[in-house]
């Protein structure tokens, strides 16, 4: 029964989302913006963007929660207008909330989201077993969700989101909130999907080390506009070249234009007495820099060299930093987590 789950659709579909120019304005507010882009059968498809980017409108949309002001969108080949109810029989969603009722088991959970899916008892009965020993949490089985640490509970929302053997799996900030350790156990269950079950999953994510280490492609989107679509190979060599930091001892002369001059050379930047050069080719431009700054008289007092990564890449194509929007989203769950222990 596990087998079925991301069972494949129509024979040879490689497209599993398309997405075509679709928009929605909420007033004067345009919170998508165009957007095109399309999934392929059996990727993770990672999203990136800052807070009030269009992440959240634009999922909402693939997954039917709302109607795009323009454009088209197919999900696993049904209309997202037209075919609503099919588009909803083929996809899971992993919601960044806590959806669990906390005043019934785990596995009460599961049969009550399948119940909902109009599913059997005769299949969601074993199927919601299987699907607990995925997430390990078949132990706690039994026990009320309310006593289900934040690890548990996301592992539960996953098998939730498991529960109609979807063929596409969105999962937004799957990990947000979590330990290293229970974060590390969450990787494992997407590469599971996605290797064992050929499952195609959508991903947001604020940690770009996730996004580095499960996505075959990303977007980046911005402003409800997409940046770019990319490996996260292809986003990082974006950047343009290796980072250099060389510091002096000496604050003058400039010899900014100097070090441009160079073959490999792409950028420099100065800040103080320490400069931040782009290269191609970081090894072999190295040695070249480290000879120019010692013929013109100055002190090296340090140097680096460091490959592109995807938190830099992100930084060039939006120039915000996403850690801080990290921070704050950590903190808003902080808090709603806290208001939710007080009500009950």
């Amino acid at each position: 029964m596990m087998a079925e789950l991301g069972r494949q659709g129509g024979e040879g579909a490689d497209v599993i989302v398309k997405v075509d120019g679709i928009s929605k304005s909420f007033g004067q507010i345009k919170a998508v913006d165009n957007v095109s882009f399309e999934i392929k059968q059996g990727e993770v498809f990672g999203f990136l963007g800052p807070n009030g980017a269009g992440k959240s409108t634009t999922i909402n949309i693939l997954t039917t929660m709302m109607r795009p002001t323009s454009g088209k969108a197919t999900v696993c080949g049904f209309d997202v207008l037209s075919h609503a109810t099919d588009v909803r029989r083929n996809v899971g969603v992993v919601p960044q909330e806590y959806t669990a009722d906390e005043d019934m088991t785990g596995y009460q959970n599961i049969l009550l989201c399948a119940d909902l899916y109009g599913l059997p008892r005769s299949d969601s009965k074993p199927h919601a077993e299987e699907l607990l020993k995925l997430v390990e949490i078949q132990d706690a089985a039994n026990r009320k969700v309310k006593t289900f640490s934040g690890g548990m509970r996301r592992r539960l929302e996953l098998a939730c989101g498991l529960v109609n053997y979807p063929k596409l799996l969105f999962l937004d900030e799957p990990t947000l909130g979590l330990d290293v350790q229970t974060r590390a156990a969450v990787w494992k269950y997407i590469r599971t999907l996605k290797e064992q079950f050929k499952m195609t999953l959508f991903l947001t994510t604020h940690y770009l080390e996730e996004a580095d280490s499960l996505c075959d492609r990303i977007a980046i989107i911005d402003h409800g506009r997409i940046i770019k679509v990319g490996s996260p190979e292809q986003l990082k060599a974006s950047v343009g070249g290796d980072i250099i930091v060389v510091g002096v001892r000496e604050a003058e002369p400039d010899i900014s234009s100097e070090i441009m001059k160079l073959p490999l050379v792409k950028e420099v930047k100065k800040k103080g007495a320490e400069y931040r050069i782009k290269a191609e080719m970081g090894e072999e431009a190295s040695p070249e820099i480290m000879d120019l700054v010692r013929s013109k008289g100055l002190h090296v007092t340090k140097i680096s060299l460091t490959k592109p990564t995807l938190d830099e890449a992100y930084l060039e194509l939006t120039g915000r930093n996403l850690r801080e929007e990290e921070g704050n989203r950590m903190q808003n769950l902080s808090q709603r987590i806290t208001m939710n222990r007080a009500r009950s």
